[in-house]
């Protein structure tokens, strides 16, 4: 899922605060969400209240959120066999039999995954793209790793484009991948795409060096970060520190 249509234009004060501050703020969310006992439901739910406030700051509507969160269904699914697959000791609820430890793990995954995906989906769906890269360059993050992430947001739906006009060419040729023998002819495609794609980027590359690449892309001025700044985007995941610490030292 591109980064791109995660975004979710705005003008609200979560959408105004810097880069850098999310991406800090969403990392020691996710932090205390990890760190939180799995016995500590009220945690979660408080958790899940904060998220629903920023969501509420933001104007963003619960349903944009529970829409893109369904790519975590591959997790649900696993959550939900375990409390039959765990081991002893076992229980009676509603007149089945089911494992304790594998509930409370089901759980654990649950909770912690959801609400792990719902706070990447809140720093994506309230920053642009490439403002999270020129945050993460002024979080002093290596420069190697920053240029990369920005080449990737600069031509990934130039490959995405590109896929598009093959799959066309394709079709228009009587293929139809709908159908299981054509899994030949799809996956001979994709090796083509991947092909297209180094060679492209090889020609990107000596283009860049013809014209004077450094190594590194040119950081644009950063306005000044304002205390009220920090503490307005890391109270939130100061709330889910203090509740993941409450619960640590209770259970």
């Amino acid at each position: 899922m591109s980064a791109a249509v995660l975004h979710r234009p705005g003008d609200s004060p979560v959408h105004r605060l810097p880069a850098q501050v999310k991406l800090v703020g969403a990392f020691v969310a996710v932090l205390g969400v990890v760190a939180t006992p799995r016995e500590a439901f009220w945690a979660f739910g408080v958790d899940l209240l904060v998220l629903l406030g920023v969501w509420a700051v933001a104007g963003v509507p619960v349903g944009w959120f529970a829409r893109r969160a369904l790519i975590e269904v591959p997790f649900v699914v696993l959550a939900l066999v375990l409390p039959f697959t765990g081991g002893a000791p076992h229980t009676d609820v509603a007149g089945v039999s089911v494992s304790v430890d594998g509930t409370l793990a089901g759980w654990n995954i649950l909770a912690k995954g959801t609400l792990g995906v719902l706070v990447s989906l809140t720093l994506a769906a309230t920053t642009h793209p490439h403002d999270l890269v020129t945050g993460l360059r002024r979080l002093r993050v290596p420069g190697i790793l920053t240029t990369i992430a920005s080449l990737m947001l600069r031509y990934v739906e130039v490959i995405v484009a590109e896929a598009k006009r093959m799959r066309t060419a394709r079709v228009c040729r009587g293929h139809d991948p709908r159908f299981l023998w054509q899994a030949g002819a799809t996956a001979r495609g994709i090796g083509m795409l991947f092909l297209r794609s180094y060679e492209r980027g090889e020609r990107v590359h000596l283009a860049m060096l013809s014209r004077g690449w450094s190594g590194s892309l040119p950081a644009p001025p950063a306005p000044p970060v304002s205390a009220g700044h920090w503490c307005a985007g890391i109270a939130p995941a100061l709330v889910v520190a203090v509740c993941c610490g409450v619960s640590l030292w209770t259970v």
